[in-house]
């Protein structure tokens, strides 16, 4: 019941396409209501978890420095880049970030990627530049789906290659929910039996991003 009031907020809040940050708080609210906590309670039990289970957590101050970055022609060095390089399509450009994303998070190396400092300074535009060599001007639509495209396969490399790393938050955070329900599990097992959902998931995506490609063609 707790757990239904969760999920059903979350999906009324996204079909909605309202801010994800209010949805979540939104959930956490009504999940505590239901449960009986206030919001003090709430906010105390969400903090205690976290302290407790998330054994790593960093932030990385890097807006800043990117912001410095673009000032300074980082977007246009990397559209130039692709210029240079003709066997540089938007299916291999995609597929290459795809990889090198999924190994550096799968080697610890997490904050080598992202949104903000990888995806919008750099690889966007060197997609965005593969494209419009390819089929010549882009919409805005076509541009935008691009752009949504290319921090998708973002998202897929880190969330499936951070897995593999013993020491991520992510694998200690599944060791601390499976310890929770009384299943010991070491780090090395959580990483073994990630290592093929995370192949997986490279072909799959691998093939999506040809597919794409191949719409932007016609």
């Amino acid at each position: 019941m707790i757990f239904g009031v969760a999920v059903a907020v979350l999906l009324i809040g996204t079909l909605l396409r309202l801010n994800t940050a209010i949805v979540v708080t939104a959930a956490a609210l009504a999940t505590g209501a239901v449960a009986g906590l206030g919001p003090v309670e709430l906010l105390s039990a969400i903090g205690a978890a976290f302290a407790k289970y998330r054994y790593l957590s960093l932030t990385f101050l890097v807006l800043p420095f990117v912001g410095l970055l673009e000032r300074n022609g980082i977007r246009d060095a990397a559209r130039e880049t692709v210029a240079r390089l003709h066997g540089a399509t938007v299916a291999r450009i995609l597929i290459s970030y795809l990889a090198v994303r999924q190994v550096t998070a799968a080697s610890g190396l997490l904050a080598l990627g992202g949104h903000p400092q990888m995806v919008r300074p750099v690889v966007a535009p060197m997609a965005e530049a593969a494209a419009e060599r390819e089929h010549g001007e882009l919409s805005q639509d076509e541009r935008d789906k691009l752009r949504a495209f290319v921090a998708a396969t973002d998202n897929v490399g880190a969330f499936f290659g951070e897995d593999l790393f013993l020491a991520m938050g992510s694998v200690l955070l599944i060791r601390a929910v499976f310890a929770q329900a009384g299943i010991a599990l070491e780090p090395l097992q959580i990483a073994i039996w990630a290592a093929p959902t995370a192949i997986v998931a490279f072909v799959v995506h691998a093939m999506r991003a040809r597919r794409f490609a191949r719409k932007l063609r016609r």
